[in-house]
C-alpha cells in the first residue's frame, strides 16, 4: 500500500462514496457553525430592520423571530451535513411524510403536555406549589416579549419558539447524533445492534444532558434528569425509526411546564403562563429554579413516559422492537428505503422480546 493510497483510506471511504465517521463529525461541526452563523447575520439583518419606535407587539415578534431565524441556520446546518457530506436521505434521520410520522407526532404532543400535568398534579397534592393566578404575564429576560403584549400572541410566540427547539435539538442529538454513532458502532468490534444502540443512546443523551450545563440553576441532578429524557427521545426513535414522537413531546413538554404551569423549564422563565404557581417543596424533589427536570418527581414521570411510549409502540406497531434502519441508513443513490428493510417480514436480532 502507498503513503498516498493508506492517506486516502484514513480519510475516505471508497465503497461508501463519502469520507469517514469522524471526517464526517469535523465537517458536520463545520456546517453547524456556518449554518448558525448565517442564522445570526440574517437575525442581525431582521433586527436592524426593526424601527427602534416599534410598539411592544412588534418589538416581541421580532425578538422571536430572530431568534427562531438562529434555530433555522442551525437546521440548515444539520441537514446540510447529513445530504451532502453524509450521503442521507431525510428518512435516515428520522423524518418522512407518511401519515405513521404524524400519528407519531400527534401521539408525542399528546404525551409532553399529559406528563408535565401529572408533575403538576403530584407537586400540588404533595403541598410542593400553590397556583397563585391565572394567565399571568411576568418578566422575560430570554423571548423580551414584553407585558403590553396580549397574552394569547404570547403564548403562541413562546410555542412557535419552542417549536425550533424542538425540531432542532431532536435534529442534532437523535436525527444525527444518534444515528451516526449507531451507524459506527454496529459490527465494529462485533458489537451487535442492541449493543449499537445502547452505545449510541448513551452517546447521545450524555451529550444532550451536558449541552444543558451552563444553563442558569444547573444543577448534578438535572443534568442526569435530562439525560435520561434524552434516553426517552432516543427510545421513541429506535422503536419507530422516526423521531416524529421525539419532537412532539419537547415542544410541548417545554411549553406545557412553563407556559401552562407556570415552571421553569431547564432554569429559564417565558413571559406569560395560563398557571402561575409558587414553589415551597424541597428543591430536591421539584426541582427548585432549575425547574422540574432538575427534581425527583420528574424522574416518576419519567418512568411513566417509557410505559406510554411502549404501549404506544406496540399497539401501533403490533411489537416492540429495534429499528434497524437507525443504525444501517440508505445511502443516497444505494436504492432501498429504509422502510422496506424495516417491514413486517423481518426476524432479526432488533427483536426485543
Amino acid at each position: 500500500m502507498t503513503v498516498g493510497t493508506g492517506l486516502r483510506g484514513l480519510l475516505w471511504n471508497d465503497r461508501e462514496r463519502r469520507p469517514r465517521a469522524l471526517w464526517r463529525f469535523a465537517l458536520a461541526l463545520l456546517a453547524l457553525l456556518v449554518g448558525g452563523l448565517g442564522g445570526v447575520l440574517a437575525a442581525s439583518g431582521l433586527a436592524a430592520l426593526a424601527p427602534s419606535t416599534a410598539g411592544a407587539t412588534l418589538t416581541a415578534l421580532v425578538a422571536v423571530a430572530t431568534r427562531t431565524l438562529q434555530l433555522v441556520g442551525f437546521v440548515a446546518g444539520i441537514l446540510a451535513a447529513a445530504w451532502l457530506v453524509d450521503r442521507r436521505e431525510l428518512s435516515d434521520l428520522g423524518l418522512d411524510r407518511s401519515p405513521a410520522w404524524w400519528v407519531d407526532l400527534a401521539f408525542g404532543l399528546a404525551l409532553g403536555v399529559a406528563l408535565p400535568t401529572l408533575v403538576f398534579a403530584v407537586e400540588l397534592a404533595a403541598g410542593f406549589v400553590r397556583v397563585t393566578g391565572i394567565v399571568v404575564t411576568r418578566a422575560d429576560p430570554t423571548l423580551a416579549i414584553g407585558p403590553g403584549v396580549a397574552p394569547a400572541l404570547a403564548l403562541a410566540l413562546v410555542l412557535g419558539y419552542f417549536v425550533g427547539v424542538g425540531v432542532f435539538e431532536e435534529l442534532l442529538f437523535r436525527g444525527y447524533l444518534l444515528t451516526n454513532v449507531a451507524e459506527g458502532l454496529a459490527g465494529w468490534r462485533g458489537i451487535g445492534l442492541g449493543g449499537a444502540f445502547a452505545g449510541a443512546t448513551a452517546v447521545s443523551s450524555l451529550v444532550f444532558g451536558v449541552a444543558h450545563g451552563l444553563n442558569p440553576n444547573v444543577t448534578v441532578l438535572s443534568l442526569v434528569n435530562i439525560a435520561l429524557f434524552g434516553g426517552l427521545f432516543a427510545a421513541s426513535y429506535l422503536l419507530t425509526g422516526r423521531i416524529a414522537a421525539a419532537i412532539g413531546l419537547h415542544v410541548t413538554w417545554n411549553f406545557s411546564i412553563a407556559s401552562l404551569f407556570g415552571f421553569p423549564v431547564s432554569g429559564f422563565t417565558t413571559p406569560v403562563t395560563v398557571v402561575a404557581v409558587e414553589q415551597s417543596g424541597p428543591a430536591l424533589a421539584t426541582g427548585g429554579s432549575f425547574g422540574p427536570e432538575g427534581g425527583l418527581v420528574a424522574l416518576g414521570a419519567l418512568v411513566v413516559g417509557f410505559g406510554a411510549l411502549a404501549g404506544w409502540v406496540r399497539w401501533r406497531e403490533g411489537e416492540l422492537r429495534w429499528r434497524e434502519s437507525v443504525a444501517r441508513p440508505t445511502l443516497r443513490g444505494d436504492g432501498v428505503a429504509a422502510s422496506a428493510r424495516d417491514g413486517p417480514e423481518r426476524t432479526d436480532e432488533s427483536a426485543t422480546e
